[in-house]
């Protein structure tokens, strides 16, 4: 996708292509369909970026403190070095705009794929052709209201918040310094409080602009009309609120505010102006100095705007998500006009020339929003899909072994799968080598070596894999290494074991492709081992072939996590079943000896359980029932496979049946839980001593990663999800 961004130290503007961001928890993400330009918070910024260095320490003097103080601790050379790239860097621009929801993250229920949404935030709502929203930083849009009309409900809402910290009564008279973007949506919303308005600003359309708006009278600042308006509509008592929304270097704005406003008025800062209040008038009238912060109460407050949590009503009435709503619904019946402000619309591909015409003076604008590729109209959308890349094999790279050496193996990652589960099968199998254990921490690289009796410890993952010595590598971290670690691993030319999941992203299992296709290096195994369970392995054998379609039923009773647990973060890791999915639905493959077609995929609201039907070529489906609000008494994972009057049942992996013309039983004495580990690690290590075949084949692989990706796209979509095969 292409984004706008700008290098500080440079100046430089660019239209960039970036990744898409991924649809996270808690979130939507929205295709923009217009983004509006803050005239003045946006060129400032630009403006800044175009000085010199001795320039933008003057304009900034608050981070040359920073720096100072950076000094102070670290050194000069380290300040140096981490200022320098903090500076050359780019940073991106916007922060209001209007688009389509495109994908609803987990735990947001409020709209859904193709409501016209409302976005804020300097980190969320950028003018970039997609963009990743928590919930609490976007609105529906009401019925009616135009699309680029409600790209101003971030600017709105900032105008809102500041009439609201000045609390206007009908009959007041206000004054509003400054009748930019912000100062003139001030003037309307006072207007429509029942205010009487005088505006203030040196440009004289701007004044008439406002007074079309609604203001009573407007002038130029040094004007003499402007007090005598003041005096005329007050009695000459002055004014009772007065909003700073001008910027710059004066301290004209302060000045006139104190002179203007009646004894123990409200001067209210919602711009950047300079306020060296002149202490005897501002003291003599005890005027009271209110600031306004951004667009409202939750601005600034990880927990509100990423995480999610609302402030009670009860309590707090207008937070910014509350203003931005409100705002709308002014929009919405005609209370609030912006469509005299807007200026310009700007293709958005020629956002950097748009820049620079409006830096340059040469674009007079009070807004100018940027207009995105059209949408597509409501039905009109394609039925989402998710690829199955196809899988391209280069030149093998990987040297031949010995046959008779024994195989060795390295660890990257020793938590608790890898010392439960894994491990304890691998040191006491003859002909396999534990040659060096990697991770992130010296304590437990010293333990896993005590433990298991890894010949070497280290924190080095270059190092290890660059040994030539080393044959195969296992990949037992956190969810969001796996695919880079595993593509590293691949192009080094070891043989890879990469605990589920593979990828968390379609990016993420294309970079695994792109190893394997440069390298040829397709050795790779995932730790899909329910297939290799003994007792569901003879299970299959005893039901037999098929002929016609199967229905498969998979009920997965997950339970809750423990508080703390790293698969509650899903920012970072994933949703829980995109790390564990991959599980059932390979089982189910595997059992229907097909990969699928589509995915269907719906949760109720309110919690993380998931019901998901897969449907495989032949007709036949799979339905998976991945739940987490059982009872944690129940077996874990119950499955039945019908087909040609046949039943396969497994129950938790201790017991299976097949009904049919024959009846099988597997014993009723408790046994241990085999899921599979233990053989699929024999079949791994086989394949890498002999140079065979890996366990289960590199493309069913990628269709089951494929399919546990299609599962979020299909919660978001609410429609089912075609596996395209790629060509």
């Amino acid at each position: 996708m292409k984004q706008v961004v700008q290098n500080y130290k440079s100046g430089e503007l660019a239209v960039l292509d970036v990744p898409v961001p991924g649809c996270k928890p808690g979130g939507v993400l929205v295709r923009t369909a217009y983004s509006l330009i803050s005239t003045g918070t946006e060129l400032m910024k630009v403006s800044e970026a175009g000085m010199s260095m001795l320039g933008k320490a003057r304009s900034r003097p608050d981070q040359v403190a920073k720096v100072m103080q950076s000094v102070a601790t670290n050194g000069v050379p380290a300040t140096y070095r981490k200022v320098m790239g903090k500076l050359d860097s780019y940073t991106p621009l916007g922060y209001s705009l209007c688009g389509v929801v495109e994908q609803v993250g987990p735990g947001v229920d409020d709209v859904k794929v193709g409501d016209l949404v409302a976005c804020a935030g300097n980190e969320h709502a950028l003018h970039a052709e997609l963009n990743w929203v928590p919930k609490n930083l976007y609105a529906r849009v009401p019925d009616g209201l135009a699309p680029r009309h409600a790209a101003f409900g971030t600017v709105g809402s900032i105008a809102l918040q500041g009439v609201r910290q000045g609390e206007p009564q009908l009959g007041e008279v206000a004054l509003v310094i400054g009748l930019g973007l912000i100062g003139q949506l001030v003037v309307q919303l006072l207007v429509a409080s029942g205010v009487r308005v005088v505006g203030v600003d040196p440009d004289p359309a701007r004044c008439e602009l406002a007074e079309r708006l609604g203001a009573a009278a407007c002038g130029d600042p040094s004007s003499a009309a402007v007090e005598a308006a003041v005096a005329e509509l007050t009695d000459g008592h002055g004014v009772d609120q007065v909003y700073l929304a001008a910027g710059g270097s004066s301290n004209q704005p302060v000045e006139l505010a104190a002179r203007l406003c009646r004894d123990r008025g409200r001067v209210v800062d919602i711009g950047k102006c300079r306020l060296d209040l002149p202490w005897n008038a501002y003291y003599e009238k005890e005027l009271d100095v209110r600031f306004s912060r951004s667009y409202g109460p939750g601005r600034y407050d990880p927990e509100y705007e990423l995480e999610g949590r609302d402030y009670p009503i009860g309590y707090v009435r207008w937070t910014e998500r509350r203003n931005l709503a409100c705002f709308l619904d002014l929009l919405a019946r005609g209370r609030v006009d912006v469509d005299p402000l807007i200026s310009h619309i700007a293709d958005f591909d020629d956002a950097v020339e748009t820049y620079r015409r409006l830096k340059d003076g040469e674009l007079k604008a009070v807004a100018v929003l940027f207009r995105y590729p059209e949408q597509a109209e409501e039905g009109e959308a394609e039925a989402p899909a998710v690829a199955v890349p196809a899988v391209r094999r280069g030149t093998p790279s990987a040297p031949a072994r010995p046959g008779n050496a024994p195989v060795r193996l390295a660890f990257v990652g020793a938590g608790n799968y890898a010392t439960s589960m894994l491990l304890p099968h691998l040191a006491e199998r003859e002909g396999v080598s534990l040659s060096t254990v990697v991770t992130t921490t010296a304590l437990s690289t010293a333990n896993a070596q005590r433990k298991f009796g890894f010949a070497r410890a280290t924190t080095d993952l270059d190092g290890v894999l660059g040994d030539p010595s080393i044959d195969a590598v296992f990949v037992v971290t956190r969810h969001s290494s796996h695919a880079e670690l595993t593509r590293k691993a691949l192009l080094a030319g070891k043989a890879v074991f990469v605990e589920k999941p593979l990828a968390l992203t379609e990016d993420e299992l294309a970079g695994v492709l792109a190893a394997v296709e440069e390298s040829g290096n397709d050795r790779l195994q995932v730790g899909f081992n329910r297939r290799f369970a003994p007792l569901l392995q003879e299970a299959r054998k005893r039901f037999g072939a098929r002929t016609g379609p199967a229905s498969l039923r998979y009920l997965v009773n997950a339970g809750r996590l423990q508080d703390g647990s790293w698969y509650l973060r899903q920012g970072t890791e994933g949703s829980r079943f995109a790390g564990e999915g991959g599980h059932f639905i390979d089982t189910a493959s595997w059992l229907l000896d097909a990969d699928p077609v589509s995915v269907y995929a719906v949760a109720p609201a309110g919690n993380e359980d998931l019901q998901i039907v897969l449907r495989y070529p032949d007709e036949s489906t799979a339905a998976i029932s991945y739940v987490t609000t059982g009872s944690p008494g129940f077996p874990k994972e119950t499955l039945d496979l019908v087909a040609d009057g046949k039943v396969l049942r497994l129950d938790d992996f201790v017991r299976a049946s097949v009904y049919g013309h024959k009846r099988w039983v597997s014993s009723r004495l408790p046994q241990a839980r085999d899921k599979g580990q233990n053989a699929e690690l024999a079949a791994f290590v086989k394949a890498v001593r002999t140079g065979g075949p890996m366990p289960v084949p590199l493309e069913s692989l990628v269709a089951t990663t494929a399919a546990t990706l299609a599962v979020q796209a299909g919660l978001a979509a609410g429609a089912p999800v075609t596996l395209a095969r790629t060509p």
